[in-house]
């Protein structure tokens, strides 16, 4: 499965989401969503297989890890998409200063 397949799936981005800020087990992952732990546990078996999580033993417990590097496809992707918007925010800051600079802000020329 490709990993934006992957990706597409709500339940699994939210599972990355809380990843984000830090390694949790299976149990963790369950208290904090709205699934049954045996969709938990198939869930993190295919973000497992599509590189985008990592598993360590830790005695009985599973501890789930975020990897980075499985997210590079997605962040290739997305590359000529940040440009576009950089672009155009540059073009909206360029604009917002000129309207500052030229003094015609909006309440310019109202007539109370």
């Amino acid at each position: 499965m490709s990993t934006f397949a992957v990706l597409a799936e709500p339940n699994r981005r939210l599972i990355l989401d809380l990843l984000r800020s830090g390694d949790r087990t299976v149990t963790d992952l369950v208290a904090a969503l709205p699934l049954a732990q045996p969709t938990v546990s198939k869930h993190l078996k295919l973000l497992r297989e599509a590189g985008l999580v990592q598993v360590q033993p830790d005695a009985q417990r599973r501890v789930y890890r975020l990897r980075a590097e499985g997210l590079q496809e997605v962040d290739a992707w997305l590359a000529p998409y940040r440009r576009f918007w950089a672009q155009r925010l540059d073009a909206l800051e360029a604009r917002l200063d000129a309207i500052e600079d030229d003094g015609s802000g909006a309440d310019q020329g109202e007539q109370i």
